[in-house]
């Protein structure tokens, strides 16, 4: 008898989104929820580490094993997840002032370590659970109440600047394109090694600059053109494109894993290692 199939609605809980009608969290969590289920990884072998901010609330609505944490700091417990039980399917989900902003640095380092972590990061540009003052991707001009004569500084390069860190699987997606960004997430999670994902969304609330429509006129597929994904100079040049933007797989390669450098995870996780034979005594 063939095994049931895992359903989207089996990462539901009983609790429904706070979001604004026509945010793009709504399409993010619809794309990790079918990715998830496609992928036929049951509920309790997924753990997802969530930041602080709209996108970080997706944690009282996907029944996985969840870890709310610190603004900026979804990526640390997402690799003490991983370190701890390697065996566990690690996602960390955060917005981009969250990662662009307090965030940076762990962001840079785990791009550098390449533990097996699929990051998600939903880019409004815009700080919006606060009521939308600009974020580390906000456009130069762009008018908010911190911000009433326009930012004066320049945007950061989410794409550039992960693949200068040293991640190996780097990717943009789109909300507005549900079924190309779920395509993303899976080959992120699949993909061997630290999968770092920006994905691009509206706020509806905030940001009236670039809204769904603006997105829908700009984007194309980079992965339909050609793109070579193992060239990291050709990375480069299409994430420094601004009269388009590209979205799919802009590099990706395969090395170590952060955690298969460590002999003590070859045979078993952590949490499989049985501690009661250890003497503290002669350890300390």
């Amino acid at each position: 008898m063939d095994k049931p199939k895992i359903s989207p609605n089996d990462f539901n809980t009983p609790s429904r989104p706070t979001w604004c009608p026509g945010c793009g969290n709504y399409m993010i969590w619809t794309a990790i929820k079918q990715a998830l289920a496609e992928l036929e990884l049951p509920p309790h072998r997924v753990v997802i580490s969530y930041g602080v901010g709209c996108a970080g609330n997706m944690n009282n609505t996907i029944g996985t094993y969840a870890f709310h944490s610190l603004h900026g700091r979804s990526l640390p417990p997402a690799l003490g997840a991983k370190l701890a039980n390697h065996k566990l399917t690690v996602l960390a989900v955060s917005g981009d002032g969250d990662t662009y902003g307090e965030g940076t640095n762990h962001l840079i380092h785990m791009a550098r370590f390449n533990p097996n972590i699929t990051h998600i990061v939903s880019n409004n540009h815009s700080y919006s659970l606060t009521t939308g003052q600009a974020s580390p991707t906000s456009k130069q001009g762009y008018i908010t109440k911190t911000t009433p004569w326009g930012e004066v500084k320049k945007p950061i390069n989410p794409i550039s600047l992960v693949l200068a860190a040293g991640a190996s699987f780097v990717a943009r997606g789109f909300a507005g394109d549900i079924n190309h960004l779920k395509e993303l997430i899976k080959a992120g999670i699949q993909h061997p090694g630290f999968a770092h994902i920006d994905v691009l969304q509206q706020c509806v609330t905030f940001n009236h600059v670039q809204t769904l429509e603006y997105y829908r006129e700009k984007v194309y597929d980079l992965n339909q053109t050609g793109h070579n994904t193992e060239d990291k100079n050709a990375a480069f040049k299409k994430a420094a494109e601004t009269e388009k933007i590209p979205i799919g797989i802009f590099y990706k390669e395969i090395r170590p894993t952060y955690e298969s450098t460590f002999p003590q995870l070859e045979n078993e996780a952590l949490v499989e290692k049985r501690i009661g034979t250890v003497k503290l005594r002669d350890l300390l």
